[in-house]
This record gives C-alpha cells, structure tokens and sequence, in this order.
C-alpha cells in the first residue's frame, strides 16, 4: 500500500489511528469475557509498571491467590477455589490489563514519531493529543471500577462498570472519526449541502444507540440477563413487580428487574428510529445512493442486536452469546458514528 500524505490529510496516520480502534475494539470484547468469567476482581492490585508481567513463580502464585482470598468475592463466592481455577480468572483480567498496556503504546509511540516527524496534520495534533489524555484515564476509570468490589461488594459496582465501558467507546469512536478526518482530509465547504436537520437527526439516532450500551453495561453489572428470560413479558407480566429496590438510584442502578426492563424498553428506540431513519433517507432526492444504503445497513445492524439480545436473554447469557452481543453492540456503535461522519462531510 502507498501511503499519501500532506498538510491535511494522510493514511498512515488513518491507519495507526483505526489500530488504535480496532485494539479497543478488543479491550472491550477481552473486558465482555472478563466480566461473564467473573475474573475481573482476580487482580487486587493496580502496579502500571511491575503488573505487566504475570506471576512467574509458585511462591508469586501462591501471594496473588492469598490477596484475592481475603476479597469478598472469594469469602462469599468462591471459597474453595482451586489455585488451578483462580489462574483461569487471573488469566482473563491480567490480559485484559495487558491490552490497556499495549494500547498506551501503540497510542504513545507513534504519535511521538509523527510530531517529530512533521507527519501529523496540524489541524488532528490537539486531537491525538486529546485520544492521549482519555486513554490514560480510562486507566485511572478501570481501577477505580475495580475499587468497588474488593471491599464491601462481591462485584464490580453496575454504575462503575458502565462508565468503564463508556469512556472506552468514546475512546473508540474518538479513534475512528479522527481517522476518518485524517484519510479524508479536510472538507470542501461546497461539499456541505446537506440541511442541519439530517445532523442532528443522525447525531441523536448514535446519541440512542451509545445510551442503549450503557443500559446494557448496568444489565451487565446487575447480572440481570441471567433472570426473567422469558420474553416479551417478565415473569408472565408486562412490567416486573420487584421493579423497584429502595430509592431512586439504587432502583436505577442496582434493581435487577428494572435495569433489565430499561434496557428492554430502551432497545426499541434505536429500533424504531433506526429503521425511520432509513425511511426518511431513501425518500430524500438530494441524499447519494451510498448514505441511503449506509442507513439501511444501520437499520440492519440494529435490528439483528435487537434479535441477538433477544436470543441472549432466552438462554440466560451465556458467554458466547454475551460476547457477541457485545461485540455487535460495538459494530452498531461504529455504523451509526460513520453515518453522522459521512452527513457531516456531504
């Protein structure tokens, strides 16, 4: 491949930028697998710099396992683990740490490497440097997500867990779309036609969807996918009677039956809108053939994530169920985003 380059545009910095993706892509399908293993509490300490190696010895085995033992995860859940079985869990949450690792060097690294080199667009400078900054705290984010379950609770709090992986998906898609920019480029003001409605049409359709993920993330934290598997009722009824848990934000954030009727709820509004919102492109004279068929491709998307989730729910959240649930949550998440980028730039 020939990489182009000049003031406002290049493709090498497209590329390391879409990797940059692409490994957070993996991050949050790695930090699924994580979460459905119970493995993310595994690890009692964050150590930036020593934790990049795994325990090399018996004894070292032996102090990681000890640590874990005095959690309440392990008192409460699993006493009696096997040393066997706690490196299974440790195994899962040590590379998910390590992906975050690498990240902060394919992100560090090459953009030291552009600037040096005068290889970086001037105008996508602040935002790498941005991309930096939100990588680092995502770190932070994770520990702090991590905090919450190892002295009190026997997991991850569901509220902690959604910002966790919300800031990753801003990370993601502020990745992706300054890639976009940079492949593309600088656009041409008389390519602008397109009326600020469609903006924020399309803007609010990748709002519905980004929030939806946060619902499912606080499904996720509550373990609230593995009750009520029936569907569409709840237990026989249309709203779940034990919908409410204390007050308004313990009901919100914790209640296992209302975090699993939200996000229930919530799926149909990006399902409506998407398919609306295809409706009202294919009707539009002035849009390309290629934004109607982007729209389309949406509504797809977001149709077949509704009849995953579906599927996921029925059989109570297994793991490979749970990770591609995930996984085309993201997809959908990245469709929606290329969209408002494309009736940004048309």
């Amino acid at each position: 491949m020939r990489w182009s380059y000049n003031r406002e545009r290049s493709t090498l910095v497209a590329s390391w930028l879409f990797v940059i993706a692409l490994l957070v892509f993996a991050m949050v399908v790695v930090g699924g697998a994580t979460r459905l293993t119970g493995s993310g509490l595994s690890i009692t300490q964050w150590r930036p710099i020593t934790g990049a190696l795994p325990p090399l010895s018996q004894a070292a085995w032996q102090a990681e396992f000890e640590r874990y033992r005095h959690i309440p995860q392990y008192m409460l859940v699993n006493r009696g683990m096997t040393l066997d079985q706690f490196k299974f869990i440790y195994d899962w949450e040590w590379s998910h740490r390590l992906l975050g690792r690498l990240l902060g060097v394919v992100v560090f690294v090459p953009l030291l490497i552009f600037l040096f080199t005068s290889k970086l667009p001037r105008r996508l400078v602040w935002r790498c440097w941005v991309l930096l900054a939100l990588g680092g705290l995502q770190g932070l984010v994770g520990w702090w997500m991590v905090a919450s379950g190892l002295s009190v609770r026997i997991a991850v709090a569901p509220e902690r867990l959604a910002t966790h992986l919300g800031l990753a998906l801003i990370v993601y898609g502020f990745a992706i779309w300054t890639g976009l920019e940079a492949w593309a480029g600088r656009p041409h003001r008389s390519d602008m036609f397109l009326s600020p409605g469609w903006r924020f049409w399309s803007s609010a359709l990748l709002a519905l969807v980004y929030l939806q993920i946060l619902m499912g993330a606080l499904v996720a934290g509550a373990h609230a996918g593995q009750i009520y598997t029936d569907w569409p009722l709840m237990n026989g009824r249309l709203f779940p009677t034990d919908y409410g848990q204390g007050g308004v934000i313990d009901t919100f954030f914790h209640s296992q039956a209302a975090v699993q009727f939200d996000h229930r709820v919530g799926a149909s509004l990006p399902f409506v809108a998407s398919i609306a919102f295809a409706v009202a492109v294919a009707a539009t004279y002035r849009m390309s053939g290629a934004l109607k068929r982007h729209a389309v491709v949406l509504a797809g998307a977001v149709s077949c994530q509704a009849a995953l989730g579906i599927i996921t729910l029925r059989y109570a959240a297994p793991l490979p169920l749970g990770l591609a649930h995930q996984a085309l949550a993201v997809l959908v998440l990245t469709i929606a985003l290329s969209l408002v980028w494309r009736i940004r730039r048309n």
